[in-house]
């Protein structure tokens, strides 16, 4: 119901703001742009993105199989189930949808979007294999789309490969405030959540684990800023994330070949879904992306970055970030839309200020929420998402705020 009067709003608010800027503004385009955004964005949602990740799909799809045949997708959810149990209760133990999200996150964390999608819809099925009711999210999926809403990554790699192209000074000195923002944002994702479904986050094998990754990331940080240039930063970073790809295929295969599996016709047998499940997503995808241009095309992003500045401004609050924020408001929207807003505040501030790191913040500190809602629910016919994307803009708020503080810490 939430994502009915979601959608129905872009449109009608987008529809509003157009008819207003055409009377007021004299603004006699603005219904063209809307309408060409639409069908643009619709050959987008289609081309670009639903064919392209039936390709996707297809590979890792296969390469999950081959994992699963190998025993290597239990094993993993066997060591993460003590965890996993606390914060999905609705789990059964060593069910497999706890190893595919377990690859879904650890692709993440490394940065990897390509492989993380298909492990990600992959797990969203298992999960929908325990669905009661078909049409409605389960307490499960919730936490674990706000999870992945939350887009906890180690490594922006994409982020710092984007400042490099553009000439950034120190491509990677934004390394350190993505990771801080993402973590606090998936934290505020699993408290929300947790206390939502009354799950007790003050249990001694939670607090040991959240401690533990709390750790390993000081830890990380630490060492990175302590030991290694910002050159090595970023290339630890890129060979680091694409060696972990390369040899979770390889070990899968290996573990296969040992149980001797038949491993070409365990990837056959599980590729086969990657081109059904991009076809199952083209009308939930097109339709809530068709409905973000519709608000973005009718300019209601102007008139709320201007209503912005003059609030803080009249609070007495230093408005040095406000230039950045398109790319946080569109984040939530929009992979691409957020992308090419973080693209246009380095080249119009100048990729090493202080808008400019701070977009480039905001562009790691989240994930595209409502893009994620369409595609995971909508893979396996989801309608009914319940909190899952209050809850998700809430973890993308906190990524926000935090965003902001650090980036006036180390940059300001």
């Amino acid at each position: 119901m939430a994502l009915n009067y979601i959608w129905s709003g872009f449109f009608l608010v987008g529809f509003l703001a157009a008819v207003l800027q055409w009377l007021f503004l004299g603004d006699t385009d603005i219904f063209k742009r809307i309408i060409d955004g639409t069908f643009e964005t619709a050959r987008m949602g289609v081309m670009d993105i639903a064919l392209p990740l039936a390709g996707v799909m297809t590979l890792w799809l296969g390469i999950m199989n081959i994992g699963e045949k190998a025993g290597i997708i239990g094993w993993l959810a066997k060591v993460i189930a003590p965890f996993f149990s606390r914060i999905f209760p609705e789990i059964p133990k060593d069910h497999p949808a706890t190893g595919h999200m377990v690859m879904n996150f650890s692709a993440n964390l490394l940065g990897l979007d390509n492989a993380a999608t298909p492990f990600g819809l992959k797990a969203m099925e298992s999960l929908q294999t325990l669905n009661p009711n078909k049409e409605e999210a389960t307490n499960a999926q919730i936490m674990f789309l706000v999870l992945h809403t939350s887009g906890l990554t180690l490594i922006p790699l994409a982020i710092m490969a984007q400042r490099s192209i553009l000439g950034a000074a120190d491509p990677s000195d934004i390394f350190i405030p993505c990771m801080i923002a993402t973590y606090v944002a998936t934290m505020v994702g699993i408290i929300t959540v947790s206390i939502k479904q009354r799950i007790n986050l003050l249990n001694r094998v939670v607090l040991g684990w959240m401690g533990g990754m709390t750790s390993a990331i000081v830890a990380m940080i630490w060492y990175f800023t302590q030991y290694l240039t910002k050159q090595e930063i970023e290339l630890v970073s890129k060979v680091v994330s694409n060696l972990v790809l390369i040899s979770v295929i390889a070990i899968f295969i290996i573990g296969a070949l040992r149980k001797k599996v038949n491993v070409y016709d365990a990837f056959i047998e599980g590729a086969k879904g990657g081109i059904q499940t991009s076809i199952t997503v083209i009308p939930y995808l097109v339709g809530m992306l068709v409905a973000i241009s519709v608000i973005r095309n009718a300019g209601v992003f102007n008139f709320l970055m201007s209503g912005m500045n003059w609030f803080f401004a009249n609070l007495g609050i230093n408005t040095d970030f406000v230039p950045a924020l398109p790319t946080a408001m569109m984040k939530p929207l929009s992979g691409s839309g957020s992308k090419a807003m973080m693209i246009d505040a380095m080249n119009t501030y100048g990729v090493d200020s202080f808008v400019g790191r701070l977009a480039c913040v905001f562009q790691g500190s989240a994930d595209t929420t409502f893009y994620i809602v369409a595609l995971y629910f909508g893979s396996v016919g989801i309608r009914k998402t319940r909190y899952a994307i209050t809850a998700g803009l809430i973890a993308d708020l906190a990524g926000v705020i935090t965003a902001v503080f650090v980036a006036y810490v180390f940059f300001h």
